[in-house]
């Protein structure tokens, strides 16, 4: 089964579906490995881990496609990969569908930020006209070459001019024809109600770590009416205060040997890196010594 199809498949059932954020292609393969049914590919931490950046719109399309391209071919799960702002106007976005799509990814999410964007939930960030986002959604279903390619469409109108207006941009977007509605950063349990309840499309929750919305669990989330779950910066905050950790401990003792319980033991890591499959196919393929 195609992953695109997969993915529609996830998004319809009963059970909320879960995406943890991934920041390179290590990190992907880990969630793959860990159950989950599918990978966010997050652009806040893309930014982090290729660019040593804040998420404020330094990626070009081509960085970030290529990237989508090493997630995708190193798991075997959806990958719903973040497209920014589609990287300029609609006719940009028709060539980042494209792109995306070839790439591997199963789902592209856009958003209708000014470029160059900021993560959602820094302060700051400001909003295109309504209409230019909805001739985006459309130029975005018209690139597509699988019908069952996902188009996700953020608003991040809430934290700029309330909650009804993400509401109302969100009803336009799904007009235009999303396949799902994510409306970032909502501030309180009432307003991920409001959310839930004015769509028939399916809609995602974004719980980021020390964000502006309330953190809940997958069961809450799934009680409030939510389809989707992404939590795409825990991965990366981890990694982040792990190699923290370790280097500190270098630098203090001289030596990483303190730090060994907290590792994974080298035939375990190669194990997860895939080492036994290349091993077979080099028995395979490689003439015999």
């Amino acid at each position: 089964m195609k992953k695109t199809t997969q993915l529609r498949q996830l998004l319809k059932a009963k059970e909320i579906l879960v995406a943890p954020g991934a920041h390179d292609a290590l990190s992907a393969r880990i969630i793959d490995k860990a159950g989950f049914n599918a990978i966010y590919f997050t652009g806040y931490g893309q930014a982090a881990s290729y660019l040593g950046t804040p998420d404020v719109g330094l990626l070009t399309m081509t960085e970030m496609a290529t990237r989508v391209r090493n997630f995708a071919a190193a798991v075997n799960i959806p990958v719903i990969a973040d497209g920014d702002t589609g990287f300029g106007n609609a006719i940009n976005v028709m060539r980042t569908v494209r792109e995306y799509e070839a790439a591997g990814a199963a789902a592209i999410q856009l958003e209708d930020q000014v470029a160059p964007k900021k993560c959602g939930h820094m302060l700051g960030r400001k909003v295109v006209p309504m209409e230019e986002m909805v001739g985006k959604i459309k130029a975005a279903v018209a690139a597509r070459q699988d019908p069952d390619f996902v188009i996700i469409a953020r608003t991040d109108s809430r934290t700029l001019f309330g909650i009804d207006e993400a509401i109302r941009r969100g009803k336009a977007y799904e007009a235009a024809g999303a396949d799902v509605l994510f409306i970032e950063s909502p501030e309180s349990i009432e307003e991920m109600k409001m959310i839930t309840s004015s769509f028939s499309i399916p809609v995602l929750a974004n719980m980021v770590e020390g964000g502006r919305t309330p953190m809940l669990n997958d069961e809450t989330l799934q009680e409030l009416g939510y389809n989707l779950v992404i939590y795409p910066t825990a991965s990366t905050y981890v990694t982040a205060w792990a190699i923290t950790k370790l280097m500190n401990e270098l630098k203090a003792k001289g030596t990483t040997e303190g730090m060994i319980s907290e590792m994974l033991p080298f035939g375990e890591f190669n194990e997860l890196i895939g080492l036994t499959e290349i091993r077979a196919l080099e028995n395979t393929y490689l003439p015999k010594e």
